[in-house]
């Protein structure tokens, strides 16, 4: 345990953050679910609305630095393919 007070405080908003961050990345995984599910599913127009909010998170998350820029277009760049490919 840390015995310097700023020590102790950034323990503290390390255990805050790295909730707030889960919580984060879960969400971004279960967008893209959402589109990767409609696209099994057959159903282009929940795909495509599926597809545009799950853009919105992964830019988002990318912003935050919750992952990297070059993950996020990765992720869009592959599920678009498979939404246009249907």
């Amino acid at each position: 345990m840390a015995n310097i007070a700023s020590a102790r405080k950034r323990a503290r908003q390390a255990i805050t953050r790295r909730a707030h961050n889960m919580a984060l990345r879960s969400r971004m995984r279960t967008h893209v679910k959402k589109v990767e599910t409609a696209i099994e599913s057959g159903d282009k127009e929940a795909a495509a609305s599926a597809y545009s909010a799950a853009v919105a998170i992964l830019d988002n998350s990318a912003g935050k630095g919750l992952i990297h820029a070059n993950k996020a277009a990765r992720h869009k760049s592959r599920l678009n393919t498979r939404v246009k490919a249907m």
